[in-house]
């Protein structure tokens, strides 16, 4: 059975100094790299990044934004019909979402100046013979459908 997205709980302690977002579930033993996003336009769009084997863990330090990950079927031409996940990631209400291998994923800021820290399983190198992408409107689950 494949591993599915998990969100993990995060917290933001707030007192006289200052503002402190942490994540002391996170178990980084994984981890072998980590990055750090900043957009200069806002909203835009990064989107689609998958890997078969690595994992990401990402962060919203700043801002909001929407978070999306499909399922991947076909690394070489994958279904537009797969199953998006969508998840709104802040840094008031903060989570750590875990990608497993097997994904694709993007974002599209919903704030301006709005800060990502992604945490990946792989090395640098390792990562980029892992590396698939595909058109940021592929799957385009983008736009706000009014309600």
């Amino acid at each position: 059975m494949k591993t599915k997205i998990k969100l993990i709980d995060a917290g933001v302690a707030i007192d006289d100094r200052g503002e402190l977002i942490f994540c002391n579930n996170f178990d980084m033993s994984k981890v072998k790299r980590f990055y750090h996003i900043t957009n200069f336009l806002n909203p835009f769009v990064r989107a689609w990044h998958g890997h078969k084997k690595e994992e990401k863990f990402i962060i919203v330090t700043k801002g909001s934004a929407l978070l999306a990950a499909v399922e991947i079927d076909n690394w070489d031409k994958p279904s537009k019909d797969l199953k998006i996940e969508k998840f709104i990631l802040n840094d008031k209400s903060p989570k750590l979402i875990h990608i497993p291998q097997g994904y694709a994923h993007g974002y599209k800021t919903l704030l301006p100046d709005t800060r990502l820290t992604i945490f990946s399983t792989l090395s640098l190198k390792e990562s980029q013979e892992d590396d698939f992408r595909y058109d940021s409107r592929y799957w385009d689950p983008w736009t706000a459908k009014e309600r």
